[in-house]
């Protein structure tokens, strides 16, 4: 059904490592399967999203859905649904024009689209209700389903030093501010260095702030990162400032990007002051 969820559920789906497409043209549907049972490992898992907008896919839809079954095809169909009440409201609150609204008030079109799904809706596999489910929850339905049982794509965690002076990164997802720590920046011979250098390492790590910063921040993270995945996220930024970025934020995400890979994590390093 329109406003049932199909984008978001399209959205998870990729996130669980299938292929996706919206809306292909039905005559496509053959050729795309063809291609996606005879190509690599990146195009078996596929899924396709169709609504009401895609007129041809009524008429052909059973003729379709049983000679993928008959070919042999590991085929499911999942049908989105929601209360006429929950789609009213949702497509109030975003101003979304229905498709079938163009020559009839809201309700009626809703009512119109139901009936002809109804064909479509007693074939599925998998009915999923969305109407009391928020993005979360049916991002979780579809990937108790769907996901692997070895795990789904694990959460890349891009760990970022930067300058207050340049400005917070505007992509950051969690922000750590370690100007409480001594400065290499009035330290002689430090000054020219940058928080690459082992020599500015040794003076940031071993002082007790930075010890007991990165000993709270690590566990910090045990705890958050976990509820992050839950969350369906696959990308995460924590950005870790200083005053120009040079010293001793740099310091502190190196030593933070060895933490979080000794626990097994995939982890990016970007220092993006480090040269200014």
């Amino acid at each position: 059904m329109s406003g049932s969820g199909k984008s978001c559920a399209i959205k998870s789906l990729e996130d669980a490592g299938f292929f996706c497409v919206d809306n292909l043209p039905t005559a496509l549907v053959p050729k795309f399967v063809e291609l996606c049972a005879h190509s690599g490992k990146g195009y078996q898992r596929a899924v396709l999203g169709i609504d009401i907008r895609e007129r041809d896919f009524f008429g052909n839809f059973n003729q379709l859905y049983d000679t993928m079954k008959k070919a042999g095809q590991d085929t499911e169909l999942i049908f989105l649904d929601a209360s006429d009440e929950a789609l009213v409201r949702r497509f109030s609150e975003t101003r979304r024009p229905h498709p079938l609204a163009k020559d009839k008030p809201l309700v009626e079109a809703i009512r119109a689209e139901r009936q002809m799904m109804e064909p479509i809706r007693q074939r599925a596999d998998a009915i999923i209700d969305t109407t009391s489910l928020t993005v979360h929850q049916l991002r979780e339905r579809l990937a108790s389903r769907y996901q692997p049982k070895n795990g789904g794509q694990k959460m890349t965690i891009s760990v970022m030093s930067f300058g207050f002076k340049y400005g917070v990164p505007y992509d950051a997802d969690l922000v750590f501010d370690v100007r409480f720590l001594p400065n290499p920046n009035f330290v002689p011979g430090l000054k020219e260095l940058t928080g690459m250098d082992k020599l500015v390492q040794d003076f940031v790590r071993k002082k007790k702030q930075t010890t007991g910063f990165l000993t709270r921040l690590t566990r910090f993270l045990d705890f958050l990162l976990p509820l992050y995945e839950g969350e369906g996220r696959t990308y995460l930024t924590i950005a870790i400032g200083c005053t120009g970025g040079r010293h001793r934020s740099a310091a502190v995400a190196e030593s933070l990007k060895g933490r979080l890979k000794d626990r097994g994590l995939d982890i990016i390093i970007r220092h993006r002051d480090i040269s200014r």
